[in-house]
């Protein structure tokens, strides 16, 4: 007799991937491609590296953070694992082309991550799926559980902390607020959970720009059709600004740039307070800014405070948390924000990633060869080492000095 098509699949066991010989073998091969010798003498020298006339100073914080590690780890090892199973990626494991053409070079293949776009009709119970580090919609993973696959669960640390206080406020009726970017993978992940049970509610915010709308609505109503149409696809269904801005908790994607969510929070609250005369009971706040990304911000501050005459930043351009890194450097220094080294055509010409035209453009007469220059170097989070060599290299190359070959 054939099976039942409408037969729920028994969920798949759970497999332990981090055993040390699967990890010994994962860290050999992780290594191989993504580790600078380079790199970790120039922080071994204080950061700093001199060249004949040129000096390269690196952030003290850039590059892979835990969270980032922990994901590649768990993709490595899955495909150790389950050597003869499809392997299925929801969307991006991290935001760096270069790694994300690795993952895909071991087979592993690419799903993508809302539910509109991800054929889960395709999975069967014998496929593994893996999460990415921002996690995924809570009807995305029902989806795969429902089909038996074997789920490797990569979602940083981080990121869940912050599911969990949108969990809160769905429980207590308080729409989470959400500084973010309403169409990136980790904010459609945590609206998701700021559902609760169905009756939550949220609200996505970009910047300060939109911030003081909802905080002019808080302060004295408005047209209610007029704000829904200005935030569509950035609330919850059912969303009703005269309603759900009662009572509100600010949450954020993790990523984000710490200075302006601490001015989200500060006008919402101060939008709370001038309509409840005075009463921040209505207001809640947690930090969930990812540490890691505070501190390459806090780097990068501490890096500009130097004499340099331009600043790289190197990683994937829709990575969040490596744009605000750039728009950091941009406000005080020449800042390239580049995908890797082939973006460092020559002395006179790069392509790098305009941040508000948003797109890759050319700019020309960059990096000085007449006179002595100091180069400053970062990278977002899930920038590995071995990219920032080749932009490192390059860089003393196009100045005429050679690199030094590692000890």
């Amino acid at each position: 007799m054939a099976a039942d098509p409408t037969t729920r699949p028994s969920p798949a066991p759970r497999v332990n991937l981090r055993t040390p010989e699967v990890m010994a073998r994962v860290q050999a091969e992780v290594e191989s491609h993504y580790r600078s010798t380079l790199v970790e003498e120039i922080r071994a020298r204080g950061g700093t590296l001199t060249v004949g006339t040129t000096t390269v100073r690196l952030a003290k914080q850039f590059g892979f953070c835990y969270g980032v590690e922990r994901a590649i780890d768990l993709a490595y090892a899955s495909r150790k694992v389950f050597p003869k199973q499809r392997i299925f990626l929801l969307g991006e494991i991290i935001h760096n082309p270069d790694v994300n053409a690795q993952i895909a070079a071991m087979g592993i293949e690419h799903l993508a991550a809302h539910p509109a776009e991800v054929d889960i009709a395709a999975l069967n119970a014998e496929d593994v799926v893996i999460v990415p580090a921002f996690g995924a919609e809570v009807s995305v993973v029902e989806a795969v559980k429902a089909r038996g696959c074997q789920i490797v669960d990569t979602t940083c640390g981080d990121v869940m902390s912050v599911w969990k206080r949108v969990r809160q406020n769905a429980r207590e009726q308080v729409t989470s607020i959400i500084h973010g970017k309403a169409r990136h993978e980790e904010t459609r992940a945590t609206a998701s959970r700021a559902l609760g049970d169905g009756s939550g509610h949220y609200l996505v915010v970009l910047d300060l720009e939109e911030t003081d709308l909802v905080g002019n609505y808080i302060r004295h109503g408005g047209d209610r059709a007029a704000f829904l149409a200005r935030f569509a696809g950035a609330h919850s269904p059912g969303f009703d600004p005269d309603l759900h801005l009662t009572r509100v908790g600010v949450a954020n994607q993790t990523t984000m740039l710490r200075s302006e969510t601490e001015e989200v929070q500060r006008r919402l609250r101060a939008a709370i307070t001038a309509r409840d005369g005075g009463d921040a009971g209505n207001f809640r706040f947690f930090d969930t800014i990812c540490g890691a990304t505070q501190e390459r911000q806090d780097a990068l501050f501490e890096l500009l405070h130097g004499p340099l005459d331009l600043l790289i930043v190197v990683g994937g351009y829709n990575s969040s948390n490596t744009t605000h890194l750039a728009e950091i450097g941009e406000k005080t220094t020449p800042t390239y924000f580049v995908r890797n080294v082939a973006c460092l055509h020559s002395a006179q010409k790069i392509a790098r990633y305009d941040l508000h035209q948003k797109r890759e453009v050319l700019a020309f007469d960059w990096l000085p060869v007449d006179r002595p220059v100091t180069v400053g170097i970062t990278a977002g989070a899930s920038c590995p080492n071995n990219l920032i060599e080749e932009v490192v290299s390059r860089v003393l190359s196009l100045r005429g000095e050679e690199s030094p070959s590692p000890t």
